[in-house]
C-alpha cells in the first residue's frame, strides 16, 4: 500500500483479447474497477479471474459519458486518485511510483503523455497530453462521445500536475465498428451547439466521410463560434475546408483557405505542409520550395492532438528536394534529399531520388553551370 489510495476504472465491451495485457499494467493500483456494457465474449470472466471488480450494465441509448460516470460512481469514496483508461491502452510499468511520488493532496488532476499511434517498430508516431487522472470528487464526464472530465469549480481552483515521465500507450482494435460515431457527434452538437470542440470534431468527421458540403457548413460554424479561439484548431478547421473545396474542384477557394490557415497559425508546421502538398499537386515549385523551407524553420512542436506526424518526419525534406531540383537548385536539392533519406532509410524511392540528384549535382559541377 502506498501513501495514496489509487483506483483504476474503465468501461469495456468484448475486449477479452486485451484483458491480460491491460491487467498486467493496471495491477499496480490498489483497486481495478470495470463497467462492462454488454460483452458477449469472456471479457467479464477474464477480468474477474485477474482480480478486477466488474459491474455489468447496459447503457441505452448508448453514450460514453453516462457509461464512464456509472463506472466512476463505483469507485470507493475514500479513493485519493482515480485513473481512467481503456482496455486498449497500456501504461508503461512503474506508472504508480511516478504518479505517487509527484502527487500532492492539492492537485485536482494529472497531465501525462498519451501515445495515440505507433510506428511499425513500436516507437511513438503521434502523442499528446492527456488528463484522465483525477481526484475522486468534483469531477463528472460530459458529452456522448469525445467525452471529457468536467471539474466542479465550486470545489475550488483547478491545480494540474504535469507528469512528462508517465506514458500511456494506445493500441486500438481496428476491427471495431464506428457506426455510432457520427450520430453521437451529431447528438453532442445538438445538446451543446456552442461547444467549439464538438463542432470541430463533427465537421472533421463529415470531411473524413467525403460529405464535403456538410463539412464546409459545420466547420464554418465552428470558426464563427465566440469560443473558437484556439488558433491551432482554427487553422486545422480552415485546412479541412480547403480540402473540401479542392475535392469539389474549386482550387481557387482551396488555395485561399490554405493561406487563411497559415495566417491564422503561422507558428506550427501543419499549414505549411498543407500548402506544400497543394503546390505539389499544382506543379507550383516556387510555392512548394518556399513553404517547405519555412516549415522546416519551425523547430518546436506543440503538445496538441492536432500535430500531424508527417510534419515532423521526412515529408518536408522530400518535397523541398523535389522543388529545389525542379528549380535548378541542385545543391539544395541534394541537401534536402539526403536528410529525407536519413529520416527514412528504408524508402527505396527516397534512395533513388538522392542518387539521381547527386548525379545531377556532379554533372552541374563538371559543366561549371
Amino acid at each position: 500500500m502506498g501513501k495514496y489510495k489509487i483506483c483504476v476504472y474503465a468501461i469495456s465491451k468484448n475486449e477479452e483479447k486485451f484483458v491480460h495485457r491491460w491487467m498486467d499494467a493496471v495491477s499496480e493500483a490498489d483497486t481495478v474497477i470495470v463497467l462492462d456494457t454488454g460483452s458477449s465474449d469472456r471479457t467479464v470472466e477474464k477480468l474477474r479471474e485477474r482480480g478486477a471488480l466488474v459491474y455489468e450494465r447496459r447503457i441505452s441509448p448508448w453514450r460514453f459519458d453516462e457509461a464512464r460516470n456509472y463506472a466512476l460512481g463505483c469507485v470507493p469514496e475514500d479513493t485519493d486518485i482515480c485513473v481512467s483508461n481503456d482496455l486498449d491502452e497500456v501504461f508503461e510499468l512503474g506508472w504508480r511510483r511516478k504518479l505517487e511520488s509527484a502527487w500532492r493532496p492539492w492537485y485536482t488532476r494529472a497531465r501525462y503523455i498519451f501515445v495515440w499511434d505507433h510506428k511499425p517498430d513500436g516507437s511513438p508516431r503521434k502523442c499528446y497530453f492527456m488528463e484522465k487522472i483525477h481526484r475522486r470528487h468534483g469531477f463528472k464526464w460530459i458529452h456522448p462521445v469525445h467525452e471529457i472530465l468536467e471539474y466542479d469549480r465550486m470545489k475550488g481552483e483547478e491545480k494540474i500536475l504535469r507528469l512528462e515521465g508517465l506514458v500511456l500507450h494506445h493500441y486500438p482494435d481496428l476491427t471495431k465498428s464506428r457506426e455510432n460515431y457520427l450520430p453521437l457527434l451529431e447528438l453532442s452538437v445538438s445538446e451543446d451547439p456552442g461547444n467549439d470542440r464538438a463542432m470541430f470534431w463533427l465537421g472533421r468527421e463529415y470531411v473524413y466521410r467525403g460529405e464535403y458540403n456538410r463539412g464546409i457548413e459545420i466547420l464554418t460554424k465552428h470558426l464563427a463560434l465566440p469560443s473558437a479561439r484556439w488558433k491551432e484548431e482554427r487553422s486545422a478547421s480552415m485546412r479541412l475546408i480547403a480540402q473540401c473545396y479542392e475535392a469539389k474542384g474549386n482550387k481557387n477557394k482551396a488555395r485561399a483557405w490554405l493561406f487563411r490557415a497559415l495566417g491564422e497559425c503561422p507558428d506550427v508546421r501543419e499549414p505549411y505542409l498543407g500548402l506544400v502538398r497543394f503546390g505539389y499537386r499544382e506543379g507550383n515549385w516556387p510555392l512548394v520550395y518556399a513553404m517547405a523551407d519555412k516549415g522546416l524553420s519551425i523547430v518546436h512542436r506543440t503538445d496538441s492532438y492536432l500535430v500531424e506526424p508527417e510534419s515532423w518526419g521526412f515529408a518536408f525534406y522530400d518535397y523541398a528536394a523535389l522543388a529545389a531540383y525542379r528549380l535548378g537548385l541542385y545543391e539544395k536539392a541534394g541537401h534536402y534529399a539526403l536528410r529525407a533519406y536519413q529520416l527514412n532509410p528504408g524508402d527505396k524511392r527516397l534512395k533513388h531520388n538522392l542518387e539521381l540528384i547527386n548525379q545531377r549535382c556532379i554533372e552541374h559541377f563538371n559543366k561549371g553551370e
